[in-house]
């Protein structure tokens, strides 16, 4: 069995802070996106992983997630030159995948649930395809499956305007190696896309033995900011172990579970949990209110912050009013500017009485 993660695209939903970096390597709690996905797969049993990239950021991601040594996996890096669909992202990656049957993941999603249970449920039945559902109040929005009774798949409709239910596919997909020929025998959306909703409905027409599961914890899709906030917050409500490595002066008060990462400095401040500080952060005489997550090396004075994700070396300083609901990027800076001199420039028609205050 390997697995596949999809992890090029733009990140348009996500920009300004995907202009300059990839959407999977944002952080969730201070981890990139990307890295949750990998770690449920090797847990899972997966070691052998291919990640699909792109031009734009191939190179950032294969720097910054290594060659698989730190998940206990092998990583094997494919180039997709162009955004052609995720069918199309299999057809690049068929000679990694070879005849081997394996999970499709896209990288920017989070499940709460284990991957081991549809695994063995993909195995047991001998399917072609194991296709991942979630009920969800916006089935426009995303493609949707029409399932029978005992869980077989009838049809998918991308975004469907009359949707046939409301189970949403999750990004993330079980295949043998029919899923192959079935690629080979579909032609591109009118997006211009090979599309793999497209090639598991032609399993389905074929009738080739194809299946849904649906989640039942949560799943997230960190492709908007509003998204990405929500993800942090969960996971720190969930996952987070209390663990202070810097140094909390005496004035300071952190309740909570907080971890606060090695030679950060709390001076002066409230942490109220949960909260994440990365390692080498200097927070003086601020409040860091819940569900915000700092990266490595921020500075943050006289600041108010809550439910928030602030990314490496950002500064925030002498902002005197509470910051919420944002996302801060790397080496961003955010003060406040100096008063200027005011000035006047006035022209007053004859018996004006104008009062300034």
């Amino acid at each position: 069995m390997k697995a596949l993660i999809l992890s090029g695209g733009k990140g348009t939903r996500l920009r300004p802070l995907t202009h300059t970096g990839a959407k999977q390597l944002v952080p969730v709690a201070n981890k990139p996106i990307l890295w949750y996905g990998i770690e449920a797969i090797v847990a899972a049993g997966i070691t052998d992983i291919g990640i699909i990239i792109s031009p734009e950021t191939g190179k950032e991601i294969q720097a910054k997630t290594g060659n698989g040594d730190r998940f206990g996996a092998k990583i094997t890096y494919i180039l997709q030159d162009r955004p052609l669909g995720l069918a199309h992202a299999v057809k690049v990656a068929q000679p990694f995948l070879e005849n081997s049957p394996f999970i499709m993941y896209l990288g920017d999603n989070l499940i709460q649930d284990s991957l081991d249970i549809f695994l063995a449920e993909f195995a047991k039945e001998h399917l072609d395809a194991l296709i991942l559902l979630r009920t969800v109040s916006n089935p426009t929005a995303f493609g949707v499956a029409k399932v029978d009774e005992k869980g077989r798949v009838l049809q998918l409709v991308e975004k469907p305007k009359n949707p046939p239910s409301n189970l949403a596919l999750v990004g993330i997909y079980f295949f043998s190696s029919a899923i192959h020929g079935a690629i080979a025998s579909i032609q591109p959306s009118a997006r211009g896309e090979l599309e793999i909703t497209d090639a598991i409905q032609s399993l389905i027409d074929r009738e080739k033995p194809v299946e849904a599961l649906q989640l039942q914890g949560w799943w997230l899709d960190t492709g908007k900011k509003d998204d990405l906030l929500e993800a942090n917050r969960i996971i720190l409500d969930t996952c987070l172990q209390i663990a202070v490595d810097g140094q909390v002066d005496a004035q300071s008060q952190v309740s909570g579970r907080v971890q606060i990462g090695a030679n950060s400095k709390i001076i002066n401040s409230t942490i109220r949990g949960p909260v994440i500080i990365g390692n080498d952060c200097h927070i003086e005489n601020c409040f860091i209110g819940p569900y915000t997550s700092i990266a490595d090396r921020v500075t943050l004075i006289e600041a108010d912050i809550e439910h928030s994700v602030i990314l490496q070396d950002a500064k925030v300083t002498g902002i005197h009013q509470r910051i919420v609901d944002s996302a801060i990027g790397q080496r961003a800076k955010l003060e406040i500017a100096p008063p200027r001199p005011k000035a006047l420039r006035l022209l007053i028609g004859d018996d004006s009485h104008i009062e300034l205050v």
